[in-house]
C-alpha cells in the first residue's frame, strides 16, 4: 500500500510517500514540502497548494491518503490558516478519490514511538529509522508528513482486524 502522508500549514505544507520496500520494511519514495510565498494573496497561495497536492497524486497515484488532523492553538489566526490549507488538501484528495484518514499528533506520536507524549526529535529519529534514512528528514514538516504516512500503515491491518471482528466484516 503507498501512503501519501501530508502535514498541512499555509506557509509550509510537508509530504511524504512511504510503500513497503521489496525487502521487508518500509520505504519513502519521495518526501518535502509545498512552500507557499507569504506576500501572495491567500487564493493564490491556496490555489499553489491544491496544484502541488493534485500533481502529488497524479505523479505518485497513492492507494491512501493520511493527513494529519488539527489540534487547537492559542492563535486563531494560525488556527484559521491551517484549517483553510488542511480544507484544500482534503478537497484535491477527495477530488481524486484518495481515501482519507485523519490523525492526531498523539495519535502519530503513539504510532511511532508508543508514547503519545513523545518529543518530537524522538518521533523524527524512529522515523529515520523505520525508513532507513541517512539523516532524520528535513524540514520539520516533511519529517511529520513521513510520521503520517507511516501512523496509516500501522493502524490499517488494525483497523482491518476491527473490522472483520466487529460483525461489520465478511466472515467468509
Amino acid at each position: 500500500m503507498r501512503v501519501l502522508g501530508l502535514d498541512p500549514g499555509l506557509a509550509l505544507t510537508g509530504y511524504g510517500i512511504v510503500e513497503p520496500h521489496p525487502r521487508g520494511g518500509y520505504r519513502a519514495l519521495t518526501y518535502g514540502v509545498v512552500r507557499t510565498p507569504a506576500r501572495a494573496p491567500l487564493p493564490e497561495r491556496l490555489a499553489q497548494l491544491y496544484n502541488a497536492v493534485q500533481s502529488l497524486i497524479a505523479t505518485y497515484q497513492p492507494d491512501a491518503a493520511a493527513v494529519e488532523r488539527l489540534f487547537a492553538q492559542r492563535n486563531v489566526r494560525s488556527v484559521m490558516s491551517v484549517g483553510q490549507a488542511r480544507g484544500v488538501v482534503l478537497l484535491a484528495l477527495g477530488q481524486a478519490g484518495v481515501p482519507v484518514a485523519e490523525y492526531t499528533p498523539t495519535q502519530i506520536k503513539a504510532a511511532l514511538t508508543g508514547y503519545g507524549a513523545a518529543q518530537k526529535a524522538q518521533m523524527q529519529r524512529m522515523v529515520q529509522l523505520l525508513l532507513g534514512l541517512e539523516d532524520v528528514p528535513r524540514p520539520d514538516d516533511a519529517a511529520d508528513a513521513l510520521a503520517v504516512a507511516l501512523c496509516h500503515i500501522y493502524h490499517t491491518p488494525m483497523a482491518r482486524g476491527i473490522e472483520t471482528t466487529d460483525g461489520h466484516g465478511d466472515h467468509g
